[in-house]
Parts: C-alpha cells; structure tokens; sequence
C-alpha cells in the first residue's frame, strides 16, 4: 500500500496487503456478524432445528448447541471469530443462553448498521448502548426472583428448560435427566464463610458409552473409572471397600543414572531376582497392613506385585488419569499417597461397593454408594454415538444452569418473558433521555425482542401476531411474566408453565452481547497484511482479499 506525499510515493504496508477504511470496514463486520447470528438462530428453544457439521476428517457433529456449532464451524474472518468467542465465554461462564447471546449481537449490530445509514455517529451508537446495559442490568436485578439449594422444584425446572433445546430433551427422558443433574449439583455445592453455595462443575464426571436407552443414563454417587481390575483372579465385586489412592509405581524403579551391574555367577542372579520380588511382596504388604481391600494407582503396577496383590485378596487398578484421583479422593474421603511409606490406615477411603462391570463390551470400574461424596458421576447412554453426544450436551447445559441458579440464587422466566419485559421498559426509558443517544437506546430495546421473536418463527407461529400480543400483555399490570409457548404455539404465562431461567443466563448473555457490538462498530479500518506465502492476506481479509468477505458464502 503506497501513500501520495507531493508526488513522493511512501510504502507503509507491503505489497498485496489490504484495507479496508471507514463505512465500508463498518459494513463489512456488521454483515459478517449478523450472517453468524442468523446461522445459529433458527437452533433456539426446544422446537429448535439441529445443524449437521461435518469436519475435513470426515467427522459428523449433529448439534443445536450454539458454542458447539460456532466451534466445529471453522469460521476464518475475524468479525466472525470474535461472535464465536461470545459463545465461548457465555458457555464458560453459564454453560446455558450461547444462542441467545451470539443472536442479541448480531441483532445490536444489525440495529447499528441501520443508525449509521442515518448518520449518528459510531460513539454516540456505543454511548447509548451503554446506557442501555447499565439500565438493563438494573432491571434485570429488580426483575429476578430468589432460588435456594433447597428449593428443588424450581432447580428441576431450571434444568429442564435448559435441556429442552436439545433434541434429547423430550418426553419423560427429560425429567429424568433434570433429576440426575439437580442431585449431582446439590450433591458436590459447597456452601462458603459468607453463606453462598459454590459449584464446581469439574467435580461432576460425565462418562457416556452408546448403547442402551436415553433413559438408562444414570448417576452413580461415587466415581466410574474407565479402566478394568488388572488381574483375573482378583475379586470383581467388593462390599464396603477400603480404598487407597497411591501416586506411586508398585514397580522397581530403574535408576536415574545410568547404572551397571555385573552378575558373574547364577546364584547372583538368583539373589538379585530374589532382591527384586522381596521388595516388590514388601510394597503389598505396605498395602495390606493399612487394610487396603481396593487400590488405584496413578502409575503402573507390575506383573509380580499384581500376583501378590491377588493372593491378599485386594483388587487393583493401574494408570488411573490424574483428574480421576482426585474425583476418588473427594468422592471416597481417602488421600492420594505418593509413598507407601506414608499410607497409613488413616489416608484410606471409603465406599459401598466396588464393581467392574461390562458396558457395551468394555470393562469398566464403578466405584459406588460412597457416604457422602463431594464428587459423583453422571453415566450417559444411548443409541448411538452422536445421541450420547448430543445427550452429553444436554446435560452439560443443565448443570451450567443449575449450578448458576445455586451460586447466584435468582431466577427469571424464560419463553422471551424476560427480553420482552426489558425491552418495554427500555423503550420508556429512552423517551426520558435527551439527544440522540436515545435513538440507540430505542434500537438496544428492538433488538432484545429478537428472542420472542425467534421463538415464535421456530415454533411455526406467526411472529408479528405473537410480539403484538406480547407487548399488549407486558403492558398490563402483572403481565411481566408472559412469553411464547413453543408446545401450545400460544403467548402464554410462563411463570404459570414453569418455564424458568438462571438469572446469570440473561445478565451474561447481553453483558458478552453488547461488549462485543460494542468493539467491532468501532472498527473504522481494516489492515489485512500480506501473507507469508507471499499472497494476499487469506480468508481472513477484507473484500479483494483472496476468499475474502466479498463472499459471505465463505463464512
């Protein structure tokens, strides 16, 4: 790229190098964003379509999980990448509302896109969508209504809700499932000093197998460990386990230098073997003494302490992940040992039952009925590979949800109630800001009636009818609660229906929604620099770049 100075031409950026400047670089990222957001959009609620994405290896994804679509998608223009991270962090922070948020984004930009066409200006669009959010997050506060642990019907429709996007959410399965997710979250919730509960989500092991029905998913109040007992002869059922968590090989450690031994006649070998398997039988006896019936260890375990092991009757497991350990230890209440010197009676755990059980042709070992345990696992099944996956992902969602209603403590309804109720009421606010701040405010409003909107078109109904009786409703006393009914294809309370969202959902998902609007409109120019090949800047460049967004096909 050349500049002009008094006939001089000056280089700034290498040849083959693109930029895109002002309105068009504006116009650019708003398209991109919002071809984004309407690829996700049709996915919303439980009458949501799925998407089928398939990979260059050949691999098939068949999601409606928003995060997971952005994901698998591959996107390559950095507008895009930057709707993508939206979705991540949503699915971070709440693991529930990444279609939602990507889909308020793209509708903010879209609402900016028509306000610059009139002339306002980028920074007062931003100023008064910051307005906006401040005022939503205010009302958002007042809107939400408080939720305990103990509240368990509230939680089971927070969950449910959560998982009836997914197509595995139907029918008696989903209840089912709400049921499993709401006791492994209360189960592992820890309450703090200052009297909040805290949910670490890491502690709730998903391990999922296809075959079998949706409904055999079951939750097992222990750890199921993906291995099998090493040996044959060791028992394979084990009642009211002693169990010991060892970091340590039950093997002969090979030197850390290189070492030599000369052995000059066979009874020195003989001695030598002998040497070995005595240390080898003290390291079981090590076990045995603390009354040890149950061992999983990090490292290997060698053929000969695996003999002695089963001549004491204790069963063993070996090369256990290290995120296992820990899930044992907090599910059984043993400490994880690094020397056998150390173990002692006292650093064993504790549970019901020990199994190796065959699923699906692989052995597995469920370590369960622990007293207890502050972590527990939910064993996911179903027909076939991509449904267990699918199914996984309903499930992961239901936990964010249930675990952010716990942490947060309040509640909103779902349906499009709580984006429509926020949008009335920030349409009146924008009437009592002055200047043209209120313009964007008005657009911040429409934008939000994306979600309602959405629902109804996914749900076959006539969206104009339905946002029209919507507001009408909402514009009454007492009729904040009322939003789209997908099942009755009507508007309808959803407070009365049980349709009820974790309050963070909402404050997260315009909070990602709006930062991100807020960045890319004010983007004025876009620098694609050559590549190192020597060619134009890739996909991820501007109009005339090579594959660039001049095709939003690519994207």
């Amino acid at each position: 790229m050349a500049k002009n100075l008094e006939g001089q031409q000056v280089m700034i950026l290498p040849e083959g190098s693109n930029r895109v400047l002002g309105r068009d670089a504006q116009r650019i990222n708003i398209a991109v964003a919002y071809a984004v957001a309407n690829i996700v959009r049709t996915t919303l609620g439980p009458k949501g379509m799925d998407k089928m994405l398939v990979s260059e290896l050949g691999d098939i994804v068949i999601t409606n999980d928003g995060a997971t679509i952005l994901e698998e998608m591959n996107v390559e223009h950095p507008a895009a990448k930057i709707m993508v991270e939206i979705a991540k962090t949503q699915d971070k922070e709440v693991g529930d509302g990444t279609t939602t948020s990507v889909m308020l984004a793209g509708m903010l930009l879209k609402k900016a896109g028509d306000l610059l066409d009139q002339d306002i200006h980028a920074s007062t669009i931003v100023k008064g969508y910051d307005l906006a959010a401040k005022k939503a997050n205010e009302l958002l506060g007042k809107i939400g209504i408080k939720v305990g642990i103990e509240d368990k019907d509230t939680l089971l429709k927070i969950a449910s809700v959560a998982m009836g996007s997914k197509s595995i959410g139907v029918g008696s399965s989903k209840d089912n499932l709400a049921k499993l997710v709401v006791s492994a979250v209360t189960q592992v919730a820890e309450k703090r000093a200052d009297g909040k509960y805290f949910v670490d989500d890491e502690l709730i092991k998903i391990e999922k197998k296809a075959g079998g029905e949706i409904s055999d998913t079951q939750l097992i109040q222990g750890v199921l460990v993906d291995k099998e007992i090493v040996h044959p002869g060791m028992p394979k059922s084990i009642k009211n386990a002693k169990i010991a968590l060892l970091d340590c090989a039950l093997e002969i450690e090979k030197t850390e230098v290189d070492a030599k031994i000369e052995i000059t006649s066979p009874e020195q070998m003989q001695a030598f073997l002998a040497q070995e398997e005595k240390m080898l039988r003290d390291m079981v006896e090590k076990i045995a003494a603390t009354g040890a019936n149950v061992v999983f260890c990090q490292k290997g375990i060698d053929d000969v302490a695996q003999h002695f092991l089963n001549k004491k009757g204790i069963a063993a497991v070996r090369r256990v992940k290290k995120s296992d350990m820990e899930k044992l230890a907090r599910a059984t209440g043993a400490k994880i040992a690094t020397t056998l010197d150390d173990l002692s009676s006292k650093d064993l755990g504790s549970a019901g039952e020990v199994n190796e059980k065959v699923v699906a042709g692989e052995k597995m070992v469920f370590v369960e009925n622990c007293k207890d345990p502050k972590s527990v696992t939910i064993f996911v099944r179903a027909s076939t590979d991509h449904v267990v996956s699918e199914g996984e992902r309903a499930i992961v969602d239901a936990i964010g949800a249930v675990s952010s209603a716990i942490e947060e403590g309040h509640y909103v309804t779902g349906g499009g109630s709580t984006e429509l109720e926020l949008s009335v009421q920030l349409a009146k606010y924008a009437t009592e800001i002055g200047g043209r701040e209120q313009l964007a405010i008005q657009a911040f409003a429409e934008s939000l009636e994306i979600v309602p909107r959405t629902l109804a078109e996914n749900a076959g109904m006539d969206a104009i009818d339905a946002l029209v009786s919507l507001r009408a409703k909402h514009k009454k006393e007492g009729g904040e609660h009322f939003g789209v009914d997908v099942f009755g294809s009507q508007v309808a309370d959803m407070k009365a229906l049980g349709v009820l969202e974790p309050l963070k959902v909402k404050t997260q998902a315009i909070a990602s929604a709006y930062e991100a609007a807020k960045m890319l409109l004010r983007i004025d120019d876009m620098i694609a620099s050559k590549g190192k090949n020597g060619g134009a800047a890739g996909k991820g460049g501007s109009p005339g770049a090579e594959g660039g967004s001049g095709g939003m096909g690519d994207y």
